[in-house]
């Protein structure tokens, strides 16, 4: 049976230790010039997202779409029109949101197995639960070596609040999971080419029991319709996790003794080191580490007004609640308490902060850096690994402000 700890990979993002290049400066930098091209470059919002405000978002291709940093304004919960959107195959059509009610779930590796229409799952049971959802690659385009994906800076986050059943409640309903499972695994409903070996590109994930906990199968995104940019009319939700975790357009939820065989669980999202390709001996990309940024002021082109100056970002605890923020004004030299504001909407979800402080004419270094309940905090650098994953470290997030 394979192993389900992940402390290794929490013990490499927990700590400053590994290979550290080209961070600070040279890091802002590249995602300064990146988002200048990205301006230049505008695409048009695809079909099945063309409800997004447009001018809020980076279009990176037809399946990949980022909120800008200026763009997630000062309220707790991201507004869906300025969500990201990260879809690792074409979505289904569209066709299927004419009967969301309609649309059908297999269970399996249960007492009683059987299918249930989103219908039927509606009368189980009603959990709503603010949470981060975040890309595993946010925060990609800092890494050095450029590894393959989408070069998210922070925008492929967003903290938003999912209604739908508790997993726990149609597990009850099933009669419980069957003797010896060590996996809860979503297989998502996107169509997949005649001819082409299922396990090569299915969006299929396992992630450990543990999980079951607090996840569950939602039809609704800030209270309405879960539309078919995020996964509906179904969708598996596993706060804490990184978002390929949380399986969209999901038709099989099976309780599993070994995790999927497919490529998107045995190969990719795998923390391996750089130049190495993911395989199942390294450890699977799961749980989110702590995590914060600023995102007032942050845009390279504004120059700021010297004097008092509101200091805002965003501070997630990852799997457990975030306690503790503190804002650098020069570069990480020195760092000083910064407050939260706004409602605590629970473990999972991120928390507004703000540093007042007096800035005077000149360049300033701004950083962030938190820490969790569970006592983890946020590393200076990012844990170096081949796919650009779970970039946490507050150097990269820095921003550079010019006030006068």
């Amino acid at each position: 049976m394979e192993e389900v700890s992940n402390i290794g990979r929490r013990r490499m993002l927990a700590t400053t230790g590994g290979v550290v290049a080209l961070a600070g400066l040279g890091s802002m930098a590249r995602a300064n010039a990146a988002g200048t091209a990205a301006a230049a470059d505008a695409k048009p919002l695809p079909p099945y997202t063309d409800w997004k405000d447009a001018d809020s978002v980076i279009v990176h291709s037809a399946n990949t779409i980022e909120t800008k940093r200026t763009a997630f304004g000062s309220g707790v919960v991201t507004p869906s029109d300025r969500l990201f959107v990260r879809n690792n195959l074409t979505p289904p059509s569209a066709d299927i949101m004419k009967d969301p009610d309609g649309w059908k779930m297999e269970v399996s590796g249960v007492k009683k197995p059987r299918s249930f229409t989103v219908a039927e799952l509606k009368t189980l049971g009603l959990n709503a639960v603010p949470m981060v959802l975040q890309c595993s690659g946010n925060g990609r385009a800092w890494f050095p070596h450029k590894p393959s994906g989408t070069q998210w800076t922070v925008g492929a986050a967003g903290c938003v609040i999912f209604t739908g059943v508790p997993v726990q409640a149609v597990l009850d309903a099933v009669g419980g999971m069957e003797d010896g499972m060590v996996y809860m695994t979503s297989t998502g409903g996107e169509e997949i080419p005649a001819g082409i070996d299922p396990t090569t590109v299915m969006v299929e994930r396992s992630v450990p029991l543990s999980a079951i906990k607090d996840a569950i199968l939602a039809w609704e995104l800030n209270g309405e319709q879960l539309p078919l940019a995020h996964g509906g009319p179904l969708r598996i939700i596993v706060p804490g996790y990184t978002g390929v975790n949380s399986v969209k357009y999901i038709k099989h939820l099976a309780f599993t003794k070994e995790q999927s065989p497919a490529k998107i669980q045995q190969t990719s999202y795998r923390f391996s080191p750089v130049g190495t390709p993911g395989g199942p001996q390294h450890d699977s990309i799961w749980e989110m580490p702590p995590k914060s940024w600023i995102n007032y002021p942050s845009d390279p082109d504004q120059t700021v007004k010297a004097g008092q100056v509101q200091i805002s970002g965003v501070a997630m605890g990852g799997m457990s609640a975030a306690t503790k923020i503190e804002v650098s004004l020069n570069g990480g030299k020195d760092w000083q308490a910064a407050q939260f504001v706004g409602p605590d909407l629970g473990p999972y979800a991120w928390r507004e902060f703000v540093l007042s402080a007096k800035l005077a004419p000149g360049t300033h270094e701004l950083a962030s850096r938190t820490a969790n309940e569970a006592g983890q905090t946020q590393p200076e650098e990012r844990a170096e690994n081949n796919r650009g994953y779970v970039n946490n470290g507050w150097r990269d997030h820095m921003v550079k402000v010019t006030v006068a």
